[in-house]
């Protein structure tokens, strides 16, 4: 074995039990967040073809601005963490104008926009809440003892920029994708960065 190739934890022994795990992780907050978004905003967010992989660097959304909403996690011996949901923006604006009640017709224009009036800004703010305390809820179900999350606000995102976020280049993260889709309207990708959580 070549002793100067870098390693991670995926490449230990006990690199299955870390897979499901991870998977565990990655699908049980994006299983929480779809159903608070289903309870607040009448919206499903269906989503399939879950991947999860060990990365050593913070992905970046492709082809269209997103929508970080940033997630902090924290241990109660005071250790803080970073992660990140990634948004396309006409998703995140879609959801924002869904939690505001406004019809499909008008849905469909805003959807276009790429300055935030306040009511959107506002209104994702409350969305970044929302993932936030559904991802606090998902750990809890997964007996991570300890640990808490909470949203730590959002912010645009050029195409092909990483998100910003306190992070050590080449520290890992649990990423996971998925295609998702607010119906009625076309699929897109979602993008779960999160810490490692033992």
């Amino acid at each position: 074995m070549d002793s100067s190739a870098p390693t991670s934890r995926l490449a230990m022994p006990h690199a299955p039990r870390a897979r499901i795990q991870d998977s565990a992780l990655i699908g049980t907050i994006l299983e929480h967040v779809g159903r608070s978004l289903d309870a607040i905003m009448g919206c499903d967010l269906g989503h399939s073809g879950l991947t999860v992989a060990r990365e050593r660097t913070r992905p970046a959304g492709k082809w269209t601005i997103h929508i970080s909403f940033k997630l902090g996690f924290s241990q109660e011996d005071g250790r803080k963490l970073h992660g990140a949901l990634l948004v396309p923006l006409p998703e995140a604006i879609t959801m924002a104008c869904f939690l505001l009640m406004m019809q499909d017709d008008a849905v469909a224009s805003r959807r276009q926009e790429l300055t935030l009036d306040p009511s959107l800004k506002d209104a994702m703010l409350e969305i970044g809440s929302l993932i936030g305390s559904a991802a606090n809820t998902a750990l809890a179900a997964l007996g991570a003892a300890g640990w808490s999350v909470y949203s730590d606000g959002c912010q645009g995102v050029r195409p092909d920029v990483r998100p910003a976020f306190p992070y050590e280049e080449g520290d890992e993260l649990v990423v996971g994708r998925v295609t998702a889709r607010l119906a009625p309207f076309p699929p897109f990708e979602l993008i779960l960065m999160l810490p490692p959580i033992g």
